[in-house]
Formats: structure tokens, sequence, C-alpha cells
């Protein structure tokens, strides 16, 4: 079938979506008001409503607030003049220590510390926001607890273990540079092609992860390096405002839409010169839906979370993505 936005599909042989009789609910459905077919990504993340003329994105909410966007066309031509970089995984290898902080804050609300996720978990605890990930968690492990409270013990143990990071004493495995990242970014520096950083993550996990890979590559000052730097913003809590960023990060387009935008300067009419790297399937999505050109790094969630086909290309690593990025 041909998907507008995507291209032609086998749904047969296709491991990345499947069909469904309706989305949003049940407030669209198949063969009526136009919509020709709805497909859900494996992840069950998002609905896609096939149009003849477009495909539109129904982005789920395990907080409450779905969005729809429309998932426009892959029209990238290289060489690239702006590059927008996820953080977590595609830059700096830190999946697991996350993951880690979420299985350790679950741990707090069964008061079970012999918790541990199960390896079928691993597509909803990365590459969505804090909150998405603790509410997928609280609905399969313990349903009688909140968000709020998964959201106190999170940031007391992220608070403590990078505290302990800082001092020496904490995992010594927490953030590794991606392999290959240093000549990856100079390459990209020596073409004048602007970069930007993005992640879901909040500032005060973010910044941590970025500071620690610069010092590990004696890259200097990220500030200096990077065009932009977006993270999910600052986290709400009493005596302290917040920004943004809980509701509308990954798979939602808007954190690569401002990296792009505001933080580079690239207008919609100049989308064809932006690429974005990612290794999870959220982040692919956000990328695709922001107007950009998706290009996958292996190693993150991108396979089970069913998001291959809205791929240009999937690389074994940064520096497997050159030739594509510089055309």
């Amino acid at each position: 079938m041909q998907v507008p936005g995507i291209g032609d599909i086998n749904l047969k042989d296709n491991k990345d979506f499947c069909e469904l009789p309706a989305a949003g609910n049940g407030l669209w459905q198949t063969g009526r008001d136009g919509v020709l077919s709805v497909l859900g990504m494996k992840d069950n993340k998002a609905e896609l409503l096939v149009f003849e003329d477009k495909t539109i994105v129904n982005i789920r909410s395990a907080m409450g607030y779905p969005a729809m966007y429309e998932l426009k066309e892959d029209i990238f031509e290289g060489p690239a003049e702006y590059v927008l970089m996820d953080l977590d995984g595609t830059s700096v290898r830190s999946e697991s220590f996350w993951i880690w902080i979420i299985e350790q804050t679950i741990s707090k609300l069964l008061d079970n510390p012999k918790f541990t996720l199960q390896s079928s978990d691993e597509p909803f605890v990365s590459g969505h926001s804090v909150s998405e990930h603790l509410q997928y968690c609280i609905d399969k492990y313990c349903p009688d607890k909140t968000v709020e409270e998964a959201r106190g013990h999170y940031f007391n143990i992220t608070r403590h273990q990078m505290n302990e990071i800082v001092q020496g004493r904490g995992r010594v495995d927490a953030f590794t540079p991606s392999p290959g990242l240093k000549e990856f970014l100079m390459t990209l520096k020596k073409n004048k092609i602007k970069i930007g950083l993005v992640t879901s993550g909040l500032y005060e996990k973010a910044w941590p992860e970025i500071l620690s890979a610069f010092r590990t590559l004696d890259l200097g000052n990220p500030l200096d390096f990077y065009d932009a730097i977006i993270t999910a913003g600052f986290s709400i809590k009493k005596g302290q405002a917040g920004t943004l960023g809980e509701l509308s990060p990954k798979p939602h387009p808007w954190l690569y839409a401002e990296t792009a935008r505001v933080g580079l300067g690239a207008s919609p009419g100049q989308r064809k010169k932006v690429a974005g790297l990612e290794d999870s399937a959220a982040g692919v999505l956000s990328i695709r839906l922001a107007g950009f050109s998706a290009i996958g790094i292996n190693g993150g969630n991108i396979e089970q979370g069913g998001a291959g086909s809205l791929l240009r290309y999937y690389g074994d690593s940064l520096l497997n993505t050159l030739p594509v990025i510089l055309g």
C-alpha cells in the first residue's frame, strides 16, 4: 500500500506496522472520513492515519495529552547544512544507566530492592520523557502508585547519582562517548555544517552527560562547540519554576523543530538540507514529524519500536553516516 510521507509498504512483510481498525480511541476509523487505513507502530506509541494525499500521525500519551501531526516526505539532499544529533545513545552511551535509574525508582515504589525490569520493557523506558517511562512502569508493575510519587523518587535518585559521579564515586560506566564521536563532530565542523544537540532529558540530567563526554574527548566547552543545545527544560518542583518538557518531548516534533528553526536558523524552506541522527524509535519519529530526514544509529530501540521504515539510512556507527550527510 502507498503511505504518503513514507512510500510503498508491503504490510505482509513489513515488521514496523500493523493494521488497526481505528485510532484515537475510536475517533478515526478505517473506511470513514477519508481514512484509507490505520497503521499502528510496534511500540504502540503512535498511530498512522493514511489518507489518499497525506498521512496524519496520532501520538498517544500516557499522560493524557495526545496530539496529531502530518508526516511530511523525506526530501533530504546532501550535503547537509544542518545536522541535529540526539544525546543518549547517539552521542553518548548512557541508555543503560538511565534505564537503571528507572529500575531503581520502581524498586523504591514497590519497596522491593530485588526488582528488575524485563527486556521487553526496553522500548518503553528509553527515548521518551521521564514521565512517559514512569507511567508505563506504574501501569505494568504498580498501578496503585502515581507518577508524581515516582517522579519524586526518580529525581532524588538522579541527584544523588549525579553527585556521586561528579565526586568520582559513582558508576564509571555511566557516560561514555559514542565510538567515533570526536572525528564525526570535527568532520562536520570542517565542512561548516551547523550542529544542534537535542535531548528529551531534562537539563539537570543532560548537562552532566554532555560535559562528561567533552572532557573525555578534550573538546572544550560544549556551549562553545555546538551551535545550539536544546533539552526538555527544568523539572518543576516546589519553590522553583520549570519549563515545558514532560508533555511535549520526543516523539513530538518540538525539540527538533526548535533546535533547527530557532537554534540553528534553518527555515522551513531549507528542510531538505537538514538531517537528524537518532538511535531510538521515538527520536526517529520526532525528527520526521519536524519535517526532516532521519538517519538511524544502531544500538538503540529503532527496530523494536517499529521506526525502521521512517529512516533514510541505518548505520552501525556515526562515521558510517558521513557519506550520506556529506552527499
